[in-house]
């Protein structure tokens, strides 16, 4: 079921190493199953390469398939199918894998068969209505009249005047907590939600939910939680700088959105 797969990643200038690993792995004090097929970027031997860590009770009824691939684009879409003793599709998972600048990436998409389908998919809905009018290969690129994007950030020109000591300086912009941030020479942020966060609790609880929480499970009082703002509106300006990506420059205030990938789902915005 994993045959092909070197010489098909091959293609787009990269190396695949296929893993199994067992059904749970911790993360803290959380212990988390984990998924039939888990996707990463990793650095052997001073060489990027995919890395495809399969759960070892579910090998022998998982299929992996490229369905497109572009050697002169880079990119390939990949779908990992669970099945069960009938041959009947339990889980369905889909990946863009690729390059992108300096690195290799990997994002899981929606449900679709084509890069330029799994591209759009991880655009947020603002960013597809402004570039409306422009052709496919202007929409691929990294800047356009619509936006300025670095890695999974894209940044939208916004008419906004912020108060002088509402303004932060070097500010980081964070997806998770495995992320490498983006770090913001000047950024603002306004509204959003509440939340107490934690390492066990990492997308936040409301007070309501934390002493909830409290209530059934009195010990959680010491996990060291923090307050934050969950999903806030962001801004940012001047140089905006990462270890992976080429620093960019926004002379003016630009909106600070984040891409769609499936995981986000599950994985707030805290600042």
């Amino acid at each position: 079921m994993f045959s092909n797969l070197e010489k098909t990643f091959e293609k787009i200038g990269a190396a695949v190493s296929v893993v199994f690993v067992t059904n749970h792995r911790t993360r803290g004090r959380v212990t988390l199953e984990q998924p039939p097929a888990r996707l990463n970027v990793i650095t052997k031997k001073g060489k990027e390469l995919f890395e495809i860590a399969i759960r070892k009770d579910v090998a022998d009824r998982l299929d992996l398939s490229v369905l497109e691939v572009l050697p002169k684009d880079r990119h390939l879409v990949l779908l990992s199918k669970q099945l069960n003793d009938k041959g009947d599709v339990v889980t369905k998972n889909h990946f863009l894998c690729g390059h992108d600048e300096r690195h290799l990436f990997v994002a899981s998409v929606e449900s679709v068969t084509t890069v330029a389908a799994a591209k759009t998919s991880l655009k947020p809905e603002e960013i597809l209505h402004n570039e409306t009018g422009l052709n496919a290969r202007k929409r691929n690129r990294r800047k356009t009249k619509a936006f300025k994007r670095q890695g999974e950030w894209f940044f939208i020109p916004s008419d906004i005047n912020p108060a002088p000591n509402r303004i932060l300086r070097e500010e980081p912009l964070i997806r998770d907590r495995l992320s490498k941030p983006h770090t913001a020479q000047f950024a603002y942020r306004i509204g959003g939600e509440s939340v107490v966060v934690c390492s066990q609790y990492p997308d936040g609880l409301t007070q309501r939910e934390y002493e909830e929480l409290l209530a059934r499970m009195p010990k959680v009082k010491q996990y060291g939680w923090r307050h934050m703002r969950r999903n806030p509106s962001v801004y940012v300006r001047g140089r905006i700088k990462h270890a992976d990506h080429a620093t960019i420059v926004l002379d003016s205030w630009h909106r600070v959105l984040i891409n769609t990938e499936r995981r986000s789902a599950s994985v707030s915005f805290l600042d």
